[in-house]
């Protein structure tokens, strides 16, 4: 095949019209490529800003979570806790409810002696009522029993040689024992024998009372023929005293009591004179029969001796 120089030609103006085709369409690629390229750049940049604030809240989402798994541990431990009190509650309140059930049935039976019980203490009311009467009565025939004997012995006798008081439901009188004793003996003084016969007067105008003698010494040891210690001493004081007013003064014997108290029950230190001297007396207590003291147990005396 022969190429002419206008062929020729005309095959090198096609391919330069098509190089130049093909560079325009290169660098347009080329420029939308680079377009494209810049975006896709940018998207990278700002998907990289996503991925650090996604990872900070990523960070923030584990501590939030750890926080909430202590919490709720905190919470299981909490409801244990209260569940085991539930429980204990729950125990305590069938505890009790058995109890109110027993409780229950004891009231039944009380209830029924409820009216009973306020009946009895009504009549124990009264009966103490009786009782008031009749110790504000005793109160007062010993007031007056205490007057006559102080009227009676004033004369004649040394206030510090007797003692007449009233003790609750008897009158006592306190006799110095150099008054009545020679010293270191039972035998009775003259004197004694006077004091002790006005003294029966009384006890004879009170046929319903009693008469306890007890004899009292201090703590100086004694012994000799006739006496083996402070006790013997004490008691032969008493019954000397008995057998007088028994045997001279005429008082029935079944109401005399003799007693022996020794060195004990002491009103006064033992470490000096005048405390001994105190301690060395006997008493002569003035008290109601114990046959009388036991009737105020009966309500029909007790409403008796009120009256």
């Amino acid at each position: 095949m022969k190429f002419t120089p206008h062929l020729l030609l005309c095959l090198f103006l096609g391919l330069g019209v098509t190089s130049c085709v093909s560079n325009k369409k290169f660098n347009a690629m080329q420029a939308n490529m680079q377009s494209e390229l810049d975006v896709a750049n940018k998207q990278l940049g700002k998907c990289g800003e996503d991925l650090n604030n996604y990872m900070s809240q990523l960070n923030a989402c584990e501590i939030e979570k750890a926080k909430l798994e202590a919490e709720l541990s905190k919470s299981d431990n909490a409801l244990k806790i209260r569940e085991e009190q539930i429980t204990d509650l729950k125990e305590q309140r069938d505890k009790q409810l058995s109890q109110v059930g027993d409780l229950t049935v004891l009231s039944q039976s009380a209830n029924e002696n409820i009216k009973e019980t306020l009946s009895q203490l009504e009549s124990k009311d009264k009966y103490i009522q009786l009782l008031q009467a009749a110790k504000t009565k005793a109160d007062s025939i010993n007031l007056a029993l205490a007057v006559n004997l102080k009227g009676v012995l004033k004369q004649g006798i040394d206030d510090e040689d007797v003692e007449i008081k009233v003790d609750k439901t008897v009158v006592f009188i306190n006799l110095s024992d150099k008054m009545l004793y020679q010293s270191g003996s039972s035998k009775l003084t003259s004197r004694a024998e006077e004091v002790l016969g006005k003294i029966a007067q009384i006890i004879q105008s009170r046929p319903e009372l009693e008469v306890m003698i007890e004899g009292y010494t201090d703590n100086v040891p004694i012994k000799n023929s006739c006496i083996d210690d402070n006790w013997d001493l004490s008691v032969k004081r008493a019954t000397s005293v008995v057998r007088v007013l028994q045997t001279k003064y005429e008082v029935d014997p079944n109401r005399l009591i003799a007693a022996g108290r020794g060195e004990y029950n002491t009103l006064a230190s033992n470490d000096t004179a005048e405390g001994r001297a105190t301690n060395r007396r006997t008493r002569i207590i003035i008290m109601p029969k114990l046959n009388q003291f036991y009737d105020l147990l009966n309500p029909n005396e007790a409403a008796a001796a009120g009256e």
